[in-house]
C-alpha cells in the first residue's frame, strides 16, 4: 500500500494531499542476472549478460568499436549475449550513485553497473525511495535491449530474440507482483514477426502488464513502417485489449540515444549530453505527426498512444502546425483535424517544465492528455525532490486539474486502480 504523503511531500503544497502521484516515466537499469536468473541452463550462456572488457574476443571489440562506446578500452564491462554479440556497456544507466546522491554531467556513462543506486535496479529500495518521494506508483521502461526493443536487430537467432523478449517480460510481472502492484514495467514486444508479437500481446495481457513499448522506425531494419497494413493485427490487439503504446524518445536505431549526431563535435561532453538530450525529445515530434497524418489514429480510433521522455512544450506548436499543414497540403484519409486525433487519444508527460508556460501548454493541449513523470533515474531527471520542483506551477490550477495530471489521466491510460495503490 503506497503512503499518500511523506513530510517533504506535504512540505511542498498541502493541495497535494490525498492525490496519488503516478510517474509515468522511469527506468530500471537491469541487474547483471535479470535474465541469466530466470534462463534454463541451456540459454544462460545466450541470454544478455555481462562480460568484462578483459574477456570480449576480438570480433566483439570491433562491434563495440562500431557502436561507438570506450567500453574495451576503459575497462567498463559490456552487456554481451550468444557469447558473441555486443549490445553495449553494461553501465550504471543512471546519475544516481550508490549513496543516492545525483551527479550532473557526462560522467555517468562511465559508471559500472555497482555504482548506480540500488533503487535504479532492485524493486524493495525502489518502493522505499518512491514513498520517501510521495510517489505511489511507476511506470518502468528497459535500457539494455533499447527504449524500443531495437537493438534486438543486432542479434540473429530469432529463437533466441523471442527467448529474451518473453524473459523480460516475466521479470516486469515479477517486478509488479513483488511491488505490491506499484511498479509497471512496459513490455517488449518481437517485432520483427507480427504473428509473434500479437501472441505475445495476449501473454502479456494475461501477465497483467499495463503497456508495451516497440520499434518506432522499423522499416530502418528492413521492416514495413508502422501505416502498413502489415501492423494492424497489432494495432487492433493492443485497441481490443486496452494495452497503450509507449513511444519513447530514442526508440528505434535511428533516434540514438543521450549524445547521438546532434551535437556538433568540437563540443565537450557534458555539452554534448545537453545537446543530444533535448534533441532526443524533439524526435518524437516525427512520430507524432507520422502516427496521425498516416492514418494509424483514424483506423484505429481506440488505440492510446504515448510519447514518453519528449515534454509537452512544443506540441501545441506542432499540432497548430499539422492542422495547417493537412489542410493546406489536402492530406488524405482523415475525417478530424490532427489535434483532435491527438486529444481523442494520444498522451504525452512533462517533467522539467514548470511556470505558466506549463499550465498554458496543458490548458492547450488539453488536460486529459497530459502527465507527470521525473526519468528516474536518467540524466536530467527531478532527484531528489521531484514533487518540490514540479507542485508549485498547479497551486492555482484547481483540485481537479491537478488530479489528472499527477494521477488520474494516468490510472486511466495504464488501466491502474487507484484504491489500490
Amino acid at each position: 500500500m503506497a503512503v499518500e504523503s511523506t513530510a517533504l511531500f506535504d512540505e511542498v503544497d498541502e493541495s497535494m494531499r490525498g492525490i496519488k502521484i503516478i510517474d509515468v516515466d522511469t527506468h530500471l537499469t537491469e541487474p547483471a542476472d535479470i535474465w541469466t536468473s530466470r534462463a534454463p541452463e541451456r540459454l544462460r550462456k545466450r541470454v544478455p549478460h555481462v562480460v568484462l572488457a578483459k574477456d570480449l574476443t576480438d570480433g566483439m571489440r570491433e562491434q563495440v568499436a562500431k557502436l561507438g562506446t570506450t567500453g574495451p578500452t576503459d575497462g567498463a564491462p559490456m552487456w554481451v549475449v550468444d557469447e558473441t554479440q555486443v549490445l553495449g556497456p553494461a553501465g550504471a544507466g543512471s546519475v544516481i550513485n550508490r549513496n543516492n546522491e545525483k551527479v550532473k554531467g557526462s560522467v555517468f556513462l562511465q559508471w559500472p553497473l555497482d555504482e548506480s543506486s540500488l533503487a535504479a535496479s532492485y524493486v524493495e529500495p525502489r518502493v522505499a525511495m518512491m514513498d520517501q518521494l510521495g510517489i505511489s506508483a511507476q511506470i518502468v521502461f528497459p535500457n539494455v535491449v533499447g527504449f524500443g526493443g531495437q537493438n534486438f536487430f543486432r542479434i540473429s537467432d530469432h529463437d533466441l530474440r523471442m527467448d529474451i523478449v518473453r524473459i523480460w517480460n516475466d521479470a516486469m510481472a515479477d517486478m509488479q507482483k513483488e511491488s505490491g502492484g506499484r511498479l509497471f514495467g512496459m513490455a517488449l514486444l518481437p517485432w520483427w514477426d507480427i504473428d509473434k508479437t500479437v501472441a505475445e500481446i495476449k501473454r502479456v495481457a494475461d501477465l497483467g502488464l499495463k503497456g508495451i513499448i516497440t520499434n518506432a522506425d522499423p522499416q530502418n531494419q528492413g521492416m514495413p513502417d508502422l501505416a502498413e497494413p502489415f501492423w494492424d493485427p497489432m494495432w487492433q490487439h493492443l485497441q481490443d485489449l486496452n494495452l497503450p503504446v509507449n513511444f519513447h524518445c530514442g526508440a528505434s536505431a535511428t533516434q540514438r540515444t543521450y549524445n547521438g549526431g546532434s551535437p556538433w563535435p568540437s563540443m565537450t561532453p557534458n555539452s554534448k549530453l545537453a545537446v543530444g538530450s533535448a534533441m532526443l525529445q524533439m524526435g518524437n515530434a516525427r512520430l507524432v505527426a507520422n502516427m496521425i497524418l498516416s492514418g494509424v489514429c483514424e483506423r484505429f480510433p481506440r488505440l492510446k498512444v504515448v510519447s514518453v521522455e519528449s515534454g509537452i512544450g512544443w506540441l501545441p506548436f506542432m499540432l497548430e502546425a499539422l492542422d495547417y499543414h493537412a489542410d493546406e497540403n489536402a492530406a488524405d484519409g482523415l475525417t478530424l483535424k490532427p489535434s483532435e486525433y491527438f486529444r481523442r487519444q494520444m498522451y504525452a508527460c512533462f517533467w522539467f517544465e514548470n511556470g505558466p508556460s506549463l499550465i498554458d501548454s496543458i490548458e492547450r493541449l488539453g488536460v486529459d492528455n497530459c502527465m507527470f513523470e521525473t526519468d528516474f533515474p536518467h540524466p536530467t531527471c527531478l532527484f531528489p525532490e521531484p514533487l518540490r520542483s514540479a507542485v508549485p506551477t498547479f497551486k492555482d490550477a484547481g483540485d481537479s486539474f491537478r488530479r489528472k495530471v499527477f494521477s488520474e489521466n494516468a490510472a486511466h491510460v495504464y488501466n491502474l486502480d487507484l484504491a489500490a495503490l
